[in-house]
C-alpha cells in the first residue's frame, strides 16, 4: 500500500488569460530541501509579475513552481535544520519569505536565505506584503541606483506596491522624495506616506514638473516602472551623474532618447529583474533588510500599506484589481 501524500489547496492558473482563469485546486504539500524551510502559509502577497505569468507574459524560472505568487507569511513547519540555526530560526518562527513562485498556497517551500522574522507589531497579513516589494525597492534603488541620504528620487507609479515601499524606504533612509501618479487622490495618498512633492502626470508634464521642483538640478535616482516612452522624458529629468533604474517595462520595451545628454551628464541607465537572481544574491538583499529595514518597520517609521485582503479563493478578484490600477499599495489574499 503506498503511502498517503499529504494535500493542500492552492491557487492554480488553468489557461493563460484574464483572471477567471485562476482555480483552488489540490497539490501535494511540498517538501523542503537542502537550505529550505516548509512554510505553512496564513497570507500572500499579490504582485504584479503574477499577473504577467497568469497572462503568459513571465515565464517561470527553471525548478520553480508553476503556482504563481512571489511572497508569504507564515510559520516555519519544518526544514534544514543546520540552514535554520545558521540563520537564527527554528521551526515554530513567524516569517515572511521571498519565493521564485508557489505562493499562492497553503504550504510554501523557501530558501532559508530568503525568510524574514515577521517584524515586531506586525500579523501575517501585514508580513506578506512585504517580501517582493522591500527587496525589489533595496536591490533596485539602494544597491543599483545607489541613492543617498541628501539626494532625490522620483518614484513613478508612486501609490503601486512598489512605489509606497520606494516613498517610504526613501525617506526613512533621508533622501527627498518626488512621486508621479494617475488622479489628484493618487498624489494626496503619495503626499500622505512621505514624499515631498507628487505630480499629476496625467494633467502635468513630469519633466517640467522635476525641473521646477529642483530648480533646474534633476533628481539623483528616477525608480521607473514604465519604460517605453518615458525613458527619454526620465532622461532628461537626472541631475549631473543621476541613475535611471528600469524594474518594468508596462510601457514597452523600445526607447529612443538623447545619447548627447547621457554623455554630457555622465548618466546611468540600468535596471534588474530579481526573480531568476541566485539565492546567494536574494539572501544578501535580505540581510540588507534585516539590518538596515527591519528595525525601521519594528519602530513605525515604515509600515506596510495593505488596499484590500481577498479570501484565496477570490484570488481572480485580486487581480482584476491590479489591472484595474485602482489601489494604492498592496493586494494580499488569506489564507485564513
Amino acid at each position: 500500500m503506498s503511502p498517503v501524500v499529504p494535500v493542500m489547496q492552492a491557487v492554480e492558473i488553468s489557461a493563460y488569460g484574464a483572471p477567471e482563469v485562476l482555480r483552488l485546486g489540490e497539490r501535494p504539500v511540498p517538501v523542503a530541501g537542502a537550505g529550505e524551510v516548509l512554510i505553512r502559509v496564513s497570507a500572500s502577497g499579490v504582485n504584479r509579475p503574477d499577473v504577467l505569468q497568469r497572462t503568459g507574459n513571465y515565464p517561470v524560472p527553471p525548478g520553480a513552481s508553476d503556482i504563481p505568487g512571489l511572497e508569504v507569511a507564515g510559520v516555519i513547519e519544518s526544514g534544514d535544520a543546520a540552514a535554520m540555526a545558521q540563520a537564527g530560526l527554528k521551526a515554530g518562527d513567524r516569517v515572511c519569505a521571498l519565493v521564485a513562485g508557489g505562493g499562492y498556497a497553503q504550504w510554501c517551500v523557501a530558501p532559508v536565505g530568503q525568510c524574514l522574522p515577521v517584524p515586531e507589531g506586525l500579523d501575517d497579513i501585514a508580513a506578506a506584503s512585504l517580501p517582493e516589494t522591500f527587496f525589489t525597492v533595496w536591490s533596485n534603488v539602494f544597491d543599483r541606483g545607489r541613492l543617498q541620504a541628501g539626494e532625490t528620487l522620483l518614484v513613478q507609479g508612486g501609490t503601486s506596491g512598489i512605489g509606497v515601499t520606494a516613498i517610504q524606504m526613501a525617506k526613512a533612509l533621508g533622501a527627498r522624495v518626488i512621486a508621479t501618479a494617475g488622479s489628484d487622490d493618487k498624489c494626496a495618498a503619495c503626499l500622505k506616506l512621505g514624499a515631498d512633492h507628487a505630480i499629476n502626470y496625467k494633467t502635468q508634464d513630469f519633466v517640467a514638473a522635476v525641473a521646477e521642483l529642483t530648480g533646474k538640478r534633476g533628481v539623483d535616482v528616477v525608480l521607473d516602472m514604465v519604460a517605453g516612452s518615458y525613458v527619454s522624458r526620465e532622461i532628461e529629468c537626472l541631475a549631473e551623474d543621476g541613475r535611471l533604474v528600469i524594474i518594468a517595462v508596462q510601457g514597452g520595451v523600445k526607447a529612443e532618447f538623447n545619447a548627447g545628454l547621457v554623455l554630457r551628464r555622465r548618466l546611468t541607465i540600468t535596471g534588474s529583474t530579481l526573480r531568476p537572481r541566485p539565492v546567494a544574491f536574494k539572501a544578501a538583499i535580505a540581510a540588507s533588510l534585516r539590518a538596515r529595514v527591519w528595525p525601521l518597520l519594528a519602530e513605525g517609521r515604515i509600515q506596510p500599506v495593505i488596499h484590500q485582503v481577498f479570501p484565496a479563493a477570490q484570488a481572480a478578484a485580486a487581480h482584476t484589481l491590479m489591472e484595474s490600477n485602482q489601489h494604492v499599495g498592496k493586494l494580499v489574499l488569506s489564507w485564513a
